[in-house]
């Protein structure tokens, strides 16, 4: 199974079109089973697809239209979180070529205003993955000292919607440094989750932040703060930093995560 966390940094981006279209191309030759994103967005005033909250340029939905031209077909799911850099309704999402069974929307944060840019949403899909249920969630952290909305309570919530008889794959910018100790990163180590990463026989750096970045500002230096997560330890082949340059051209302001995992434990 073969999966890919990206912070998209959609519509934020210079050169967005070309960036936009190595990640298509991307897609298509390793050929995701599922894709989880994060701020992904669209525009507050761009017109509306029918009667759903999806708009024309919705950044998921336009990646799935044009994989579509290409002969795949994933569905898209996305959730708004709230408003970004005011003029964009900013989300989570995931993009998936299974089945899919279930799907719900987990608030994270205490608030829950859309104007109020700390709000925080995850997604989770239940999917048919060759006759196997699967959950996969996209999520997008605040951060460990936030004085009003602390990512402890965040992983808190987040964690109350893990299924332990299922497995289950955390995807996402978690905005915690796995190099600090006693923060996040332990603490969601300490509720029995598997870093990939860690786990991996084949793997990188593993770093996803360059420097400095909207929200690490005064943090310089790489950072591991992107991750994928599992409820159970299966094996994990290849993890893979990827759109970093080295691996794939630059798309955001964050590097991806591209993780192959064996379903047999």
């Amino acid at each position: 199974m073969r999966l890919l966390t990206l912070n998209t940094h959609s519509y934020i981006e210079d050169n967005q079109q070309e960036k936009l279209d190595t990640l298509i191309k991307t897609i298509i030759a390793n050929n995701y089973d599922v894709i989880a994103l994060q701020e992904v967005n669209q525009l507050i005033d761009s017109p509306p697809v029918g009667e759903t909250v999806i708009h024309e340029d919705n950044f998921a939905r336009v990646i799935a239209e044009k994989l579509q031209v290409y002969g795949l077909t994933y569905s898209y799911h996305w959730a708004m979180a709230h408003i970004g850099y005011d003029r964009y309704e900013e989300g989570v999402a995931i993009l998936t070529k299974h089945p899919v069974i279930d799907t719900s929307v987990i608030t994270l944060t205490e608030a829950t205003d859309k104007t109020y840019w700390k709000t925080r949403m995850a997604i989770k899909l239940t999917i048919d993955y060759h006759d196997q249920m699967i959950d996969c969630l996209s999520t997008h952290h605040g951060f460990w000292d936030d004085p009003d909305e602390p990512s402890q309570q965040q992983f808190d919530r987040l964690l109350t919607h893990i299924d332990a008889s299922r497995p289950t794959f955390i995807l996402g910018d978690f905005n915690t440094e796995a190099a600090v100790r006693k923060e996040g990163y332990d603490y969601l180590m300490s509720k029995g989750l598997y870093d990939t990463y860690t786990l991996a026989h084949d793997k990188d750096t593993g770093m996803t932040v360059p420097g400095v970045i909207d929200g690490w500002k005064h943090a310089s230096g790489s950072k591991r703060i992107d991750y994928i997560f599992m409820n159970q330890p299966f094996s994990v082949p290849v993890s893979h930093v990827i759109f970093n340059d080295d691996n794939q051209p630059i798309v955001s302001d964050h590097f991806g995560v591209d993780v192959t995992v064996s379903l047999d434990i």
